[in-house]
């Protein structure tokens, strides 16, 4: 039966209310439990009926056929009226759609240290911390279509930049525009953290990553950078702490390297350091085969209504039985 319906297409068919058909008997059964309907009419009393009516031919009985014909009629104008009510749909060809698996948060420094030109590019030539770090992240967020990206921006406070979008082009114009000491000239590392927690607190993917790039350490953040990490990390987000700069410089130029492992630590993820521009782009290549992309499929079976074809064939039927009707009334009085 199986290989039959699916020769004929009907494997593929459903009905929304297949609960509706269950009316099918409603009027043979009216018809059983009424009365008989009988229209009482004042009548004129005529002495002499009897006579004319026995003088008069005797009616023809009922034809059968014809009162077979009717009730296959009904029947299957209320058959065609169920199956329009009970909704047939057609099941058309799954659609897989696949989507974001893992929202992505990029945290950059945007002290005044940030300005600093002593990274090396790979042509030899100098040029600032902030500009390095445009350049791998412009190159990290191209190699990552699938994610939804989000940036963050820190100095003396922490600002959403962008919100988490699929959107990358608008992030990317967005992130060439910054510049050192446009959030404040210091470093609030345990504000940016406890920003971004707010962010992924409303984000739907599994997956939440925290990239943090800064060359300094936390300047008096409300909330301490690692108590911050924690909270991150019981919702679910990794963090990366990437430090650049020159690890032995001292006052508020200094890198707390402890203070940036113990982050990442907090949060499941890892501590490093770039030196320079090709250093610092090694770092992003590797955070992103660590972190390969992920994607969510989602699977949807459209459906064709097809409820309007046994609604036409009601409508059908009802014209066909009103016009037999009326063409029977026509030859008894004509």
């Amino acid at each position: 039966m199986t290989a039959l319906a699916e020769q004929l297409g009907l494997s593929a068919l459903v009905l929304a209310h297949g609960w509706v058909l269950a009316l099918l008997p409603l009027p043979w059964l009216l018809r059983l439990l009424l009365p008989v309907w009988r229209d009482r009419r004042w009548a004129l009393r005529f002495p002499a009926l009897r006579r004319l009516a026995a003088d008069a031919a005797r009616p023809l009985p009922p034809d059968p056929t014809r009162r077979l014909w009717q009730h296959c009629l009904s029947a299957a104008a209320w058959l065609l009226l169920l199956l329009a009510l009970a909704a047939p749909q057609r099941l058309e060809p799954p659609v897989t759609r696949q989507s974001s698996g893992r929202d992505l948060m990029l945290a950059l420094d945007l002290s005044g240290s940030m300005e600093t030109q002593d990274f090396t590019t790979p042509a030899g030539t100098r040029e600032s911390r902030l500009s390095a770090a445009q350049a791998v992240l412009r190159d990290f967020i191209a190699r990552r279509p699938a994610d939804r990206i989000g940036v963050i921006v820190f100095g003396s406070a922490a600002f959403v930049l962008a919100p988490f979008s699929d959107d990358h082009d608008t992030l990317l114009e967005l992130l060439a525009e910054v510049q050192p000491r446009l959030a404040g000239p210091q470093t609030m590392i345990g504000e940016a953290i406890g920003l971004a927690a707010q962010s992924f607190e409303k984000a739907e993917a599994q997956g939440r990553l925290l990239i943090l790039l800064t060359d300094g350490n936390d300047t008096g953040s409300k909330v301490p950078p690692l108590r911050a990490a924690q909270i991150a990390a019981g919702l679910g987000i990794r963090i990366y702490a990437v430090s650049m700069g020159d690890p032995a410089a001292v006052g508020e130029a200094a890198l707390d390297i402890p203070g940036l492992e113990a982050i990442a630590a907090a949060a499941g993820g890892r501590h490093f350091h770039a030196t320079d521009a090709a250093s610092l782009a090694g770092i992003y290549a590797e955070i992103d085969r660590i972190e390969p992309q992920r994607f969510a499929s989602q699977v949807a079976q459209p459906r064709a209504p097809l409820f309007h074809w046994p609604l036409a064939g009601f409508a059908l039927l009802a014209m066909a039985a009103l016009l037999a009707t009326a063409m029977r009334r026509e030859v008894r009085h004509g």
